[in-house]
């Protein structure tokens, strides 16, 4: 959706406000390009439908491990781009990790007029790997390039997807690239960061331990895991299932 629906009253959305100074006109730049330029980095952003309305101020925490998520998010955005490690929100379904790092990018491209991208980790995999196609008329570069590129990046979702040798090795090639080029990266998984799911099921309190639980090191092994935790602050976040128990009721 466009960001200006009407044409600038000032400009004719030329992008030139014409006024008179001293009987003479003078065309400045007008203030509408900043407001249009931010449109269009939101709308590059490819951020979901489903999350374009998500923001820091409409997070609800209902735990204190999300509060304190939410502090961390609104002190990443403070002190972005004064950063030099993205952020890894891991826990379980419906604790709003997404909402939170949707937020933080969405806030970021308008209010600091940065590029950025969000992508689904499954849906990046599956695009790469639909360039490999003799039909396809993308290659894997032109997938890739904006994903090397975007001063910030969520990569959502992340061990969704098993992993496979191609897999590990492409996610860790993009990672390494935004590692050494200080690009920030933030970070969605619902697998637990370690291999004592008691623990992880103490903390969560609604992990299910008569089932064998996958750790986030299963799903993308402990080269690419290893290297999250030089680039990447962990936050852990726990709580009810925002979906299940808030969205189901508020259905009539």
């Amino acid at each position: 959706m466009p960001f200006h629906e009407d044409k600038c009253p000032l400009c004719g959305d030329t992008g030139w406000a014409v006024s008179e100074e001293g009987g003479v006109p003078v065309a400045r730049r007008c203030s509408c390009l900043e407001g249009r330029r931010a449109g269009t980095l939101l709308e590059a952003a490819r951020i979901p439908r489903r999350y374009r309305d998500c923001s820091l101020d409409n997070f609800k925490p209902m735990s204190p491990r999300q509060n304190d998520a939410l502090k961390t998010a609104r002190k990443f955005i403070n002190d972005f781009p004064a950063r030099n490690a993205g952020l890894l929100f891991i826990g379980p379904c419906g604790v709003g990790k997404t909402h939170l790092a949707a937020a933080i990018l969405k806030e970021i491209v308008v209010q600091k007029a940065v590029p950025g991208l969000f992508y689904d980790f499954r849906d990046l995999i599956r695009d790469i790997q639909a360039t490999y196609t003799p039909d396809s008329d993308l290659n894997e570069s032109d997938v890739l390039a904006p994903v090397f590129q975007s001063r910030i990046l969520v990569l959502d979702e992340l061990g969704a997807k098993r992993s496979t040798a191609w897999v590990e090795d492409t996610v860790f090639s993009i990672i390494n690239y935004r590692y050494n080029r200080q690009q920030l990266t933030l970070f969605t998984s619902n697998f637990l960061d370690t291999a004592d799911v008691e623990l992880a099921a103490v903390a969560w309190k609604n992990t299910d331990l008569t089932k064998k639980e996958e750790t986030l090191v299963d799903r993308i092994g402990p080269r690419l895991r290893s290297r999250l935790y030089e680039m990447c602050k962990i936050v852990d976040i726990d709580g009810e299932d925002f979906r299940r128990n808030v969205k189901q009721a508020s259905y009539r």
